[in-house]
């Protein structure tokens, strides 16, 4: 996988480099939930997108509202000079909140495969007054080469899933609530799409691939259909996809528990961007990047990351695991975290009100305790 890395002062270059890029990506048939995306202001949204240039982008930038915002403030509790990580830059929302906290004295480290993301990170660091570094590659790889540069951190936070400036670019296939491109790349240069899975895939692939990432109760009746539908004629857009999964669904299955294809969506964007298995190999690299006393937070929007990140942070949280029978503990295992919350944070019901989109969001995190070794 290409990685792109810049710092402030290559801000400039860099905008015109993702200019360049998104210009050139296909939009034809071409790692990260149910979710539409991240909370925007739809509205807002819209009005910026008929402007169009770029101050579409500026005025999406200013509708964007960051989900969890002040609890995660809380959570981090930033300080003037220090280290951050933002694994998951988006449209950057929490990254400009941590980046005013750690001021001129620290260095903001953003991670993201998008390269609108890299255009989003151009203009925030314009205007931060602290030390930033952008990285265009899965979250993964980018903590790994950070590990390999003996980087070290206080604090890393993933804000997982879709962001909204995605499910906002309509050619990039991501919802379901209008016709577009069967596409759901997170970076546009990697190969496999949400196209070639429906295309391509048996039909026991495609079940198995809906009910692990989907959660899809009617997984089997589903990939039946596809498989039927595109003997057919080739399934190409998202409301052929739509279509397809109505006609396998029961009646009762269509007008209950949200959008009929909310769960199928889901399943393909995680498979075209290998999302759990991103998180999986991420969530101990930005552990191993923490100093002692740094925050590791995740906000997830549905319950596959959400189990992974609680598992990870209660693993780091464990003391002994010497059997019980044992009069005294032999293993001589400590815990090397402290959870922060006992139960996962959720959003008000006052930002939910605002932010329908933020009505799945959890967020734990931990603080990282003593070095082992130290």
């Amino acid at each position: 996988m290409s990685m792109t890395l810049l710092d402030s002062a290559g801000c400039a270059s860099a905008e015109a480099r993702a200019d360049e890029r998104a210009a050139n990506a296909p939009h034809g048939a071409r790692r990260g939930s149910g979710q539409e995306g991240r909370p925007s202001r739809a509205g807002a949204s819209a009005r910026a997108r008929a402007a169009g240039g770029r101050g579409e982008g500026e005025r999406a930038r200013s509708s964007h509202t960051p989900v969890l915002a002040r609890e995660l403030l809380e959570l981090l509790d930033p300080q003037p000079g220090q280290t951050a990580i933002d694994c998951t830059f988006g449209d950057g929302g929490h990254a400009r909140l941590v980046a005013e906290r750690i001021g001129a004295g620290g260095t903001l480290i953003a991670i993201d495969r998008d390269p609108l993301a890299e255009r989003r990170f151009a203009a925030l660091a314009a205007q931060s007054a602290c030390a930033m570094r952008f990285i265009r590659s899965g979250y993964a790889e980018a903590l790994a080469a950070l590990a390999a540069q003996g980087e070290r951190a206080d604090m890393a936070y993933f804000d997982l899933g879709m962001s909204s400036m995605q499910v906002d670019t309509r050619e990039r296939g991501f919802s379901y609530s209008y016709d577009a491109p069967l596409d759901m790349r997170m970076d546009p240069a990697q190969e496999l799409t949400a196209r070639e899975i429906v295309a391509d895939w048996d039909e026991r692939r495609i079940a198995q691939l809906l009910r692990d990432y989907g959660e899809e109760r009617h997984a089997g009746a589903i990939a039946r259909e596809i498989a039927r539908r595109r003997a057919q004629a080739p399934i190409e857009t998202t409301l052929e996809l739509v279509e397809t999964i109505n006609r396998a669904l029961p009646a009762p299955a269509r007008f209950a528990g949200g959008h009929p294809a909310k769960r199928s969506f889901q399943a393909l964007r995680i498979a075209v961007n290998d999302e759990l298995d991103q998180l999986d190999r991420a969530l101990p690299l930005a552990w191993g990047l923490l100093r002692e006393g740094g925050v590791l937070a995740g906000i997830s929007f549905h319950s596959l990351e959400d189990r992974r990140v609680k598992r990870f942070l209660a693993e780091q949280a464990r003391g002994c695991v010497c059997p019980p029978e044992l009069p005294v503990c032999v293993c001589g295992r400590v815990p090397a975290a402290e959870l922060i919350a006992r139960r996962s944070i959720v959003p008000s019901a006052e930002e939910i009100a605002a932010n329908p989109r933020a009505g799945s969001a959890r967020m734990r995190g931990a603080r990282k305790l003593e070095e082992q070794g130290a």
